[in-house]
């Protein structure tokens, strides 16, 4: 390993639910490891002082937090979970999840306040489970596993769960049902506190990558010619990030090129009215970073 003073180490998870689209929003801030085909678990990047180590999600805040790794990306919910010290830096926007209590289908049981004293929850977050429960008045007996709850209740060992779930789909396989929902979880970017100090700059520089990504996500770049006398039109008509740039076109008639960038649910609309005001040659392309 390199100079642990130099180098800056992110922690991402191993697999799982977020390991896809981590590596994913890596490579597109141009963050990806130096040997594509490795499959160590330590890595150096493309980045000369940054390396990369995978961990299964669940251990990466307490990671981060004892300075192993100065940054990492985890669930909010495993965050919540290890009850760990750290500084949390974005929302990354993806992995969401629910984290619910949940009962077999033909249970009477309908909100907390059904569950009897004693009953027994199975779940891999037995700290929140603690709390929450504790919260609602709730007497409860936490079965801790470290594998798929939602089986627990067919098996007996629990009389419900509380989990984690996306689409709601393994519930329904498994004849569950939601009846309360403890919190919601996405993708975190999170640093180790005294990290964040020492190495602003660097920590400063990956967070503002990967921010640039997230801008970038569901914006378009339009572009177009514009006749000269329609310009002020077709321009009231952009709306924009900062205002429309403007360029003349070297052309006869005068010709202006307009572009800007647009929010991806406005690009249907905006054509049709710029098209209908006088634009032409409309291009519509992609955008993979943004940097204020």
């Amino acid at each position: 390993m390199k100079n642990r003073q130099t180098e800056l180490i992110i922690a991402v998870p191993s697999k799982g639910r977020l390991r896809r689209p981590t590596v994913r929003l890596l490579a597109r801030a141009g963050i990806s490891p130096s040997n594509e085909h490795s499959r160590s678990l330590y890595s150096p990047t493309v980045i000369p002082w940054l390396s990369m180590v995978a961990f299964r999600a669940s251990d990466i805040p307490r990671l981060v937090e004892s300075g192993a790794a100065d940054l990492g990306i985890t669930g909010y919910d495993f965050m919540v979970e290890s009850g760990v010290k750290v500084h949390e830096l974005l929302d990354l926007q993806y992995g969401f999840s629910r984290m619910v209590l949940a009962v077999p289908e033909g249970s009477k049981i309908n909100s907390p306040k059904d569950l009897k004293a004693k009953v027994r929850i199975a779940t891999k977050f037995p700290s929140i489970a603690r709390r929450y429960l504790k919260s609602k008045g709730v007497e409860a007996r936490i079965v801790k596993v470290s594998g798929a709850a939602e089986i627990a209740p067919t098996l007996g060992i629990a009389e419900a769960i509380i989990d984690i779930t996306s689409t709601g789909a393994t519930l329904r396989l498994h004849k569950l049902k939601v009846i309360d929902e403890i919190l919601q979880s996405t993708a975190r970017l999170i640093a180790n506190e005294k990290a964040l100090k020492a190495k602003r700059e660097r920590i400063g520089e990956v967070s503002t990558a990967l921010l640039s990504v997230l801008r970038a996500r569901r914006k378009k770049l339009i572009m177009m010619n514009v006749p000269e006398e329609k310009l002020r039109k077709v321009v009231k008509l952009i709306p924009s990030m900062g205002g429309p740039t403007v360029a003349r076109v070297e052309s006869k008639p005068p010709m202006w090129e307009v572009y800007s960038v647009i929010d991806e649910e406005d690009v249907y609309q905006v054509i049709n009215r710029v098209k209908a005001a006088g634009a032409r040659d409309i291009l519509v392309l992609p955008i993979e970073r943004i940097v204020p």
